[in-house]
């Protein structure tokens, strides 16, 4: 095995490197921590600026507006930009979206929406979950109905990121009440401003916003139907596989690493027998966990869907961040407390932001027991009988 990039890749690296470290990139980057919110953040400049540099839907065929590159171009791209504390939400959605889009959807599709969302044109919000399907999501019950030319859509949907500025949603819905329930959902696009969306906001521990979605008698075309209808089940748990590599939290978690590393030394506390074998283990997880994210990572650059891999990083990476954060703040003491704009506050005030904010991670796209389910049943072959 020869674990190394190419040429081409490195150049990339190096670009993304300088625009993330960039002073403006810093400074937009330092506003959005100061307002307490570090992954539901969006900034529409940098977005733009990604756009223009070919960064958006780098993957994505170039008839499309893409570059027709690798997974592993667009792994660096959310290795840099994590590890630098870059706003990436908006580029997280426009690529699950996009990349499902150029999987499953429609060539009329395809050619409408991708170019737009490759220009930074157009943002799509994920619309998934609901209060009662969350873990397990095929249990949702937004209903589609047929009616005549279109689907009328009612329900409600939550932990929406984005939802308040997106132009348009990728929803997943049930066409066929009567069916199994992984048997009867479908998958659609719809425009945001339709009539009968109502977006309320409710915000987290890491104060960054989320939405609530509702939908009431939302008329779409049926030409907005994503692949065959009461498919969309299948075509979800491929695109999360696709999109799940955890390479997004590794990152995060190694640059609060590097800080906690940072404040150990300039406080002489390294010295401590127990902190020095603490910084050690981490040290080694967060080692272990980034060649897991590689590896989900080239096999998705070969084509392939891994989806217990792409569980197994997804799991071990948000899990690692929360203990980078826990340990940081047990090393910082009260500290690792003191919010950014405080006089006192060590590290920015990053320690508090990056410990509530990780709180969410083992939840959002996929809790950790879906994970581990994943795990037993695609990849040992236990699968459970409600599960398809």
């Amino acid at each position: 095995m020869e674990f190394k990039f190419s040429e081409a890749q490195e150049r990339l690296r190096k670009e993304l490197s300088e625009f993330c470290g960039a002073p403006r990139t810093q400074d937009i980057v330092k506003e959005i921590e100061s307002q307490g919110d570090l992954y539901s953040a969006h900034s529409w400049e940098l977005y733009k600026k990604m756009a223009d540099s070919g960064w958006l839907g780098m993957q994505w065929p170039k008839e499309y507006g893409g570059q027709g590159l690798s997974f592993e171009e667009t792994g660096i791209l959310y290795e840099v930009t994590s590890y630098y504390r870059v706003p990436i939400r908006g580029y997280t959605l426009t690529s699950i979206v996009g990349n499902s889009l150029a999987h499953f959807a429609s060539e009329e599709q395809k050619k409408e929406y991708l170019p737009k969302m490759a220009a930074g044109e157009t943002l799509f919000c994920v619309l998934y979950s609901e209060a009662n399907a969350g873990s397990d999501l095929a249990s949702l019950q937004t209903r589609a109905v047929e009616d005549e030319g279109d689907y009328v859509i009612n329900g409600t949907k939550i932990f929406t990121s984005l939802g308040h500025i997106s132009h348009y949603g990728f929803m997943a819905a049930r066409t066929d009440p009567d069916a199994p329930k992984h048997k009867g959902i479908s998958l659609f696009i719809i425009p945001m401003d339709a009539p009968g969306i109502t977006v309320n906001p409710f915000y987290t521990l890491g104060e960054g916003r989320l939405n609530e979605i509702s939908f009431e008698d939302v008329r779409i075309p049926k030409k907005n139907m994503v692949g065959e209808k009461n498919n969309g089940w299948r075509l979800l748990n491929k695109a999360l596989a696709v999109e799940r590599s955890g390479v997004v939290f590794v990152a995060a978690a190694q640059r609060v690493f590097e800080d906690i590393l940072s404040y150990v030394r300039d406080k002489g506390l390294g010295k401590d027998p127990v902190i020095r074998q603490k910084l050690a283990r981490l040290a080694t997880e967060l080692e272990v966990v980034y060649l897991l994210a590689w590896r989900v990572i080239a096999l998705q650059s070969k084509g392939l869907i891994p989806e217990s891999e792409a569980a197994m990083s997804k799991l071990s990476s948000t899990e690692s961040s929360q203990r980078v954060t826990r340990i940081g703040m047990e090393i910082m003491g009260l500290a690792g407390l003191l919010k950014s704009g405080s006089k006192w506050a060590e590290l920015a005030g990053r320690m508090e932001l990056s410990y509530n904010s990780s709180l969410y991670l083992t939840i959002a796209a996929g809790t950790s027991e879906i994970m581990r389910l994943i795990i037993s049943s695609r990849g040992l072959g236990l699968k459970p009988v409600y599960m398809t």
